[in-house]
């Protein structure tokens, strides 16, 4: 399996569904999956990572640094 792949399926493992549907990924949560599939990404990497391969999902961050949250809502109806 090649390394994109793996970084893939990580960030499918990082992802949460929330009571409202909605869906989202933690920095923190992404490198810890990244460690376990052994790609390790700084905090930074994994940020730019998601920025650039997820275009669905916002930051809706409530603390600075690079532990981020991103955020996809649900569709609702």
């Amino acid at each position: 399996m090649s390394q994109d792949d793996e970084i893939w399926i990580a960030f499918r493992e990082a992802i949460r569904r929330d009571d409202a549907g909605d869906y989202s990924v933690s920095t923190r949560d992404f490198v810890t999956a990244l460690q376990h599939h052994n790609v390790p990404h700084s905090l930074w990497a994994a940020n730019q990572w998601i920025e650039i391969h997820i275009s669905t999902f916002r930051d809706i961050s409530v603390e600075t640094g690079e532990c981020r949250l991103f955020q996809v809502p649900a569709v609702h109806g």
